[in-house]
């Protein structure tokens, strides 16, 4: 199925592991990149609009794409991160109809799906990805951003706000 079937929230999350037999794995290969100690000057992050399921397919293309983006600045001169974790597991009751297909359709009988894949659930105003830059990365952030919000597959604001600077030295 496409990712769009999965979009809408419906009914109680699936999450129990423990009751599946073949688990789908998370596509997501990290979670956050680049210099985590740095002296960054604006946090940028990507912020839904609605509620929404997203698949964790989608979740990868968007900081592949954001991260992508942003390491022609180099690679310690950001800082990324992916906020959201797909927990909810998404299911499949898989059903052809052409002919000759009697052996594997079975209608509503047994309809419960197998596994086919991840999903995090997400709330209106909830921060997706997040990315901590410098004051001469920042174009660059806001063009990585739009790459990135195409990925995901829902209306998305980019929010730039400025780091605050410790003025006090030692305690």
């Amino acid at each position: 199925m496409k990712g769009v079937n999965y979009r809408e929230i419906r009914g109680m999350p699936y999450v129990r592991r423990e009751y599946i037999k073949g688990k789908p794995q998370i596509k997501i290969a990290r979670f956050a990149s680049g210099q985590a100690k740095g002296n960054y000057d604006y946090l940028v992050e990507l912020t839904v609009t609605e509620r929404i399921q997203i698949r964790h397919n989608s979740l990868e293309a968007a900081r592949l794409a954001g991260n992508k983006t942003m390491a022609q600045a180099g690679d310690m001169s950001f800082f990324s991160r992916l906020r959201v974790y797909p927990h909810v597991i998404l299911r499949e009751n898989k059903m052809i109809a052409t002919a000759g297909a009697d052996r594997l359709q079975e209608g509503m009988r047994r309809a419960f799906g197998k596994a086919t894949g991840l999903a995090a659930r997400v709330e209106r105003g909830r921060t997706i990805y997040e990315a901590h830059v410098t004051k001469e990365n920042l174009e660059l952030a806001k063009k990585a951003f739009k790459v990135a919000s195409s990925k995901v597959g829902c209306p998305t604001i980019t929010k730039i706000t400025p780091i605050k600077k410790d003025t006090i030295q030692g305690k």
